[in-house]
């Protein structure tokens, strides 16, 4: 019971950082139909400030980071995505490769290709003991920070203008500009919560490996991208819940595999995927735009 509890702690951190990547890839596509790979790199972009600004108090240091990987966010999407707007799916994203590409390969050039170590927090590697159970405080850090973010994100959603005019947008872009909704603001602000919810995501990767390298990014967004796809891409729900599913089913496979076959747990994942997929291809969650093109 014991090892069954630690396996569920860590299952709940590790899917709360997945549904973070998850929730801003899915915020994008929500809106403009992007599936924006570069997602990853501003997840790069949050580590690698982390370092640059290592001198600077725990709670400052977060906050400056979260606002370069927000601006960063905003520039991309101001440079790169908005001239491209109105373009066919497949322009959308090479553009998306494009930008991921070129950040990953500017970092390269400013910091080099080698792994950078960095230390968010020495509390972060201590752990609470409750009996035989060991909750270390980066899961802690992980789920609060996650349910914070997404509670957070409901209610802007739910209770703000601009988030109303993002559902709707989300729901019939065409008429929600009909109707008077600016479509400049309302891709912004899905760029911007985007970004924060990478930096988020970049704060507790970095936590949890100690290294920051310009590709860091990429398999976290390939997990996210993933998630969503599973929950249901354009919707925000089903991001966190194909967020836990990967999550939980990762943990799982880990804790049931033989020690031979552990190795290969990537696959296990994968193939469960792939069944899903062929019973559901729609996701777990349908959102209505999507039961409308249908």
């Amino acid at each position: 019971m014991t090892t069954f509890f630690q396996y569920v702690v860590d299952a709940v951190s590790l899917a709360g950082l997945y549904a973070l990547v998850a929730v801003g890839v899915a915020m994008v596509f929500g809106v403009m139909r992007l599936i924006n790979f570069a997602h990853g790199e501003l997840i790069m972009a949050g580590g690698f400030a982390l370092i640059f600004l290592a001198d600077v108090p725990l709670v400052a240091r977060a906050l400056m980071m979260m606002a370069i990987v927000v601006a960063l966010a905003l520039a991309t999407e101001r440079v790169a995505f908005r001239p491209v707007r109105g373009a066919s799916a497949a322009t959308l994203l090479v553009t998306s490769f494009a930008v991921s590409f070129l950040l990953q390969n500017l970092a390269i050039l400013i910091f080099g290709a080698r792994p950078k170590t960095t230390n968010v927090s020495a509390t972060l590697t201590e752990s609470f003991h409750l009996g035989d159970i060991t909750i270390p405080k980066l899961n802690v850090l992980t789920v609060g920070l996650t349910a914070a973010l997404l509670v957070g994100l409901w209610a802007f959603l739910r209770r703000t203008a601009v988030g109303t005019q993002m559902r709707a947008a989300a729901e019939d872009f065409l008429m929600a500009r009909l109707v008077g909704i600016r479509a400049n603001r309302v891709i912004a602000t899905a760029f911007a919560l985007s970004g924060l919810l990478a930096a988020a995501a970049s704060i507790l990767l970095v936590a949890q490996t100690g290294t920051v390298t310009p590709t860091m990014g990429v398999s976290a967004v390939i997990f996210g991208f993933i998630a969503a796809v599973v929950g249901g891409l354009g919707s925000l729900g089903g991001a966190v819940l194909g967020g836990y599913v990967i999550g939980g089913l990762t943990v799982g496979l880990q804790a049931g595999l033989s020690v031979e076959l552990r190795p290969y747990r990537d696959a296990f994942v994968f193939l469960a995927i792939f069944v899903l997929l062929v019973f559901r291809p729609q996701g777990l969650v349908v959102t209505k735009a999507r039961q409308t093109r249908v």
